[in-house]
């Protein structure tokens, strides 16, 4: 039995969705409400139990480390200009990064997914761990990554979040054919990228958060490139499941919010700034008077 202590965070993305302002700022540092969307991710690690974080960048995108270094010359200022009563904001920013090692791997070409987790193997070694994308939160009382690594604690076998979405959005998602197992778990069968409507295998599509065994690396160095020169987390997958390998998934309870295009990530800022104790109550208000 092993527990799950690293995780990989692959945000070496162009982010084109997310063009012009992305060709500046990186979209894993947008804000979602009073944090950037990174952040939502290192908490959720951290609070599942996670002790080492592997992040998969691009050369354009090392500065975002710092964003996780403590800023001493910027406390040094504000204590300066006695301004002091923003320290806490800060102090809450530190204690994230405490108990947590970071380090990262460059992917030099946008070479997909697949590649972006194979790239990180050296540094996980022969054992399991999470992969979170910077593009997925979810809002829920247990941590996401939590709960599949309850599931994982039995099983010891890959284990992807499933969420159930309404049938006409699912042609824009990977949608998982299953065998159901027990409550909320699922064996999956098989993996459909953006299926049509005639051809949904179920309404539970894939979210952005998985616990791999060292098994997936090895399938990964297996795949070809695709037409579009990538490899795929996708593919490597479901050519496991076709190899009669077990896949779980586990339809996560909580909130999913989106943040890999713009309105997704306007409607999960407007969600969370809606639920946030000082900003919601007077949003609220104004949301009344103008609409």
């Amino acid at each position: 039995m092993s527990d799950i202590k690293k995780a990989i965070i692959p945000i070496a993305g162009l982010g084109t969705r997310f063009l012009p302002l992305s060709k500046i700022v990186p979209k894993e540092l947008w804000p979602l409400v009073d944090k950037p969307v990174l952040q939502y991710i290192v908490e959720e690690a951290k609070n599942s139990g996670i002790e080492e974080i592997i992040f998969v960048i691009s050369p354009e995108k090392k500065f975002i480390l710092d964003y996780f270094q403590k800023p001493h010359k910027l406390e040094k200022i504000l204590k300066e200009k006695k301004r002091s009563y923003l320290l806490p904001e800060l102090k809450s920013l530190q204690e994230l990064s405490e108990d947590i090692s970071f380090s990262y791997v460059l992917q030099k070409k946008p070479l997909g997914d697949g590649h972006a987790i194979l790239l990180a193997k050296k540094k996980i070694g022969r054992e399991s761990c999470a992969i979170l994308f910077a593009d997925d939160v979810v809002d829920s009382k247990t941590p996401c990554l939590s709960q599949l690594m309850t599931v994982f604690k039995t099983c010891q076998k890959p284990v992807v979040a499933l969420y159930r979405l309404p049938q006409e959005k699912l042609s824009a998602y990977g949608v998982v054919k299953t065998e159901k197992i027990a409550s909320r778990l699922y064996k999956i069968k098989e993996i459909v990228e953006k299926p049509s409507l005639e051809k949904l295998p179920s309404d539970l599509a894939i979210v952005g958060k998985y616990i791999i065994t060292p098994e997936v690396f090895d399938y990964l160095k297996m795949m070809p490139f695709s037409q579009e020169g990538e490899i795929l987390f996708a593919d490597a997958l479901f050519e496991m499941i076709k190899n009669g390998k077990i896949i779980y998934g586990y339809e996560i309870e909580g909130k999913w919010l989106e943040c890999g295009n713009k309105l997704d990530w306007i409607k999960s800022n407007l969600y969370l700034s809606l639920k946030h104790p000082e900003i919601g109550p007077n949003l609220k208000q104004y949301l009344k008077q103008t609409f």
